[in-house]
């Protein structure tokens, strides 16, 4: 018991300590826990700690992440992405196990193990990728979502290759003492090391079936996932639910997780597959948000257990020895993925700044690597000194991963986000107003002034935005609003009103700050993110701020006052309370924001708030229940205060 709680303890303040100043230096968590993995490998070392097998129990992190990727996708959008899935994705595997395939022929080596090497290192690694998406908030860009389609078909063609690569097997290896291992036997987070010793035969419901018989066997136990997630998931969380117990609830979505990826693996699937397969049939059912809930914290931690184990377990001792080998190899790998990528990219319409994230992001080799790696040479496919050093080209591989996504997000997205594809749109027509942004707010205020008759210039940066609009007949400009000439181009010096309305919290400040300064004449209104935006704008000089979700928020909070039984002309007036204290109050404390100050260490902002909203709130809960009881009727106060 001992021993378990030091090597937790090791682990978890590791992560800890490590996590939070990987992510103030803009390194992202996942260098975090690699670096923290490194920096605690020598503890390991002299504990003695089998870091392979702690490993084998975090990939499991990697089958919950997978579960909840599947909770988000429908079966309609998982059939709309077919043809990235088999283009992109295929195309990727194939090219890339192909051209690391002939680079190792050409330094030598037979072509059974040149192709099993290309297989191996065809792989990228899901766990990195996804969570780096996900925390830079990329994945629902062009280039994440095709980073998604290839890692999801890798994770498929894992199982065929887990049928293949024993076809490779080498008389000369099995003599020298390699057992071959069905490839049912080993599944993703299963697969046994390769240190040597006497293992037992791992359970399988395949063991021993001919080829028709192992086919229907997989495609029943395919058919009782789809079957079980549709039909049985209700009544199991309605049965949960009569103990009104959290905790069941949490063991209840985890005893589905475990159940799936055992059952995949009794009958050689990966894991990680099986249960992204029950995540899309869960996709459309009403337990969907109870199981992300109850699934997330796990897979955070099991990922993070799994990170430290790449770096703990990297042989520094042989990285030594072969330094330059191993690092050509790496960088080569990374090369060749990367070209393969760029090649791919134009024929799916991937272009600009997506087409460097869809590269750099795969570069790497996966995690997949390292089940196949053993499998290989419990397979008698590769000799353990080969496999050996690609252990490490995958580790590498993988720790240099977020120094690309720092390349991209410093170097590459900064240049696409300045120079144009596209070149900006002649302005021939301009009117008293100009409208920076046609989104989702830009759009309707848009509608308005022409509903009303007031002519607007629109500049919006997206170009797909551009053509879906024209499509409609709607003019607007394609260029960016921020740039000063192509403020001027739009009639900014003879405009009466600017709004601002892109979705950027730093390019509106600086936008209003611009033309506040220039254009001391021009009314400025500007969309503010939220309440600390309100400050910022407010001290560059801007007066009509809208809160993008404010009045959303109040017309949400009247209807709630509604639905607790309160008649609605009393839930209006409570409505409007609020409204004018919480406007007040913005402008009371706005005079002491600094905007070069982080408000939590502005002692005069602190103050402020503490001396403004304590009174205000005693007032306007003395005000409420005066207008629930109909002593007081505030529609007659002039709620336009601030």
């Amino acid at each position: 018991m001992t021993d378990f709680l030091l090597l937790a303890f090791i682990f978890l303040i590791a992560g800890v300590i490590a996590v939070p100043i990987a992510s103030r230096l803009g390194l992202g968590s996942v260098l975090g826990y690699l670096i923290a993995g490194i920096v605690i490998s020598p503890i390991l070392v002299v504990l003695g700690v089998d870091v392979i097998s702690i490993q084998h129990f975090a990939e499991f992190g990697v089958v919950m992440m997978l579960f909840l990727v599947g909770l988000e996708l429908e079966p309609r959008l998982l059939w709309e992405m077919r043809a990235r899935l088999l283009g992109l994705g295929g195309g990727q595997v194939v090219l890339t196990a192909a051209l690391v395939m002939a680079a190792a022929m050409a330094f030598g080596q037979p072509w059974t193990i040149a192709l099993a090497i290309g297989l191996v290192l065809a792989l990228s690694s899901t766990a990195i990728v996804l969570q780096t998406l996900n925390e830079k908030g990329l994945m629902k860009s062009d280039g994440g979502q095709s980073s998604f389609s290839v890692l999801l078909f890798q994770d498929i063609a894992v199982i065929p290759m887990l049928a293949f690569i024993p076809l490779l097997a080498m008389p000369e290896l099995m003599d020298m003492g390699g057992a071959v291992v069905h490839g049912a036997e080993v599944a993703h987070g299963a697969a046994d090391d390769h240190s040597g010793g006497d293992h037992a035969a791992p359970m399988s419901l395949v063991s021993g079936l001919n080829g028709w018989q192992t086919a229907l066997v997989t495609i029943g136990a395919i058919a009782a996932v789809g079957l079980g997630g549709t039909y049985l998931t209700r009544p199991i969380f309605r049965f949960i639910a009569v103990a009104q117990l959290r905790e069941l609830f949490t063991a209840t979505a985890l005893m589905m997780v475990i159940g799936i990826a055992l059952l995949m693996s009794l009958v050689g699937l990966s894991p990680a597959l099986g249960t992204f397969l029950a995540g899309v049939v869960l996709a459309n059912s009403e337990y969907r948000h109870e199981l992300e809930s109850d699934i997330d914290p796990f897979r955070g931690l099991l990922l993070g257990l799994f990170f430290m184990t790449v770096g703990a377990g990297i042989n520094f001792a042989l990285l030594f020895d072969n330094l330059v080998l191993i690092l050509a190899m790496t960088l080569g790998l990374i090369a060749i993925k990367c070209a393969v990528l760029l090649a791919l990219a134009p024929f799916f319409g991937i272009r600009g700044g997506d087409k460097w994230l869809f590269a750099l992001g795969l570069a790497q080799a996966g995690e997949f690597g390292f089940v196949l790696l053993s499998f290989t040479v419990a397979s008698s496919v590769l000799p353990t000194a080969i496999a050996d050093q690609l252990l490490l080209v995958v580790a590498l591989s993988m720790l240099l991963t977020p120094a690309l996504f720092i390349l991209y997000d410093r170097v590459i997205a900064p240049k696409f986000s300045h120079d144009q594809e596209r070149e900006a749109d002649e302005i021939d027509e301009t009117g008293q107003v100009i409208i920076a942004g046609r989104g989702r707010v830009g759009g309707l205020i848009g509608r308005m002034l022409t509903a009303a008759g007031f002519s607007s210039t629109v500049i919006d940066f997206s170009s797909k935005q551009i053509d879906n609009l024209r499509a409609f007949g709607i003019k607007t400009y394609f260029g960016d609003a921020t740039r000063p000439d192509m403020l001027h181009a739009a009639g900014i010096a003879e405009a009466k009103l600017l709004i601002v309305a892109i979705d950027d919290k730093e390019q509106i400040t600086e936008l209003v700050r611009y033309a506040l300064d220039n254009y001391p004449n021009l009314h400025v209104m500007a969309r503010a993110v939220d309440r600390d935006h309100v400050y910022q704008l407010w001290s560059v000089g801007c007066r009509d701020i809208i809160r993008e979700t404010y009045d959303s928020s109040i017309r949400m909070g009247r209807s709630a006052f509604e639905a607790l039984g309160i008649p609605r002309a009393h839930a209006e007036r409570m409505a409007a309370a609020f409204d004018e204290m919480d406007r007040r109050a913005m402008v009371e404390v706005a005079d002491v924001y600094d905007i070069n100050i982080p408000p939590p260490e502005n002692p005069a902002y602190i103050a402020r708030i503490k001396e403004v909203l304590g009174p205000q709130q005693e007032e306007l809960s003395a005000e409420m229940a005066a207008i629930r009881r109909g002593e007081r009727d505030a529609g007659d106060k002039d709620l336009s205060a601030g």
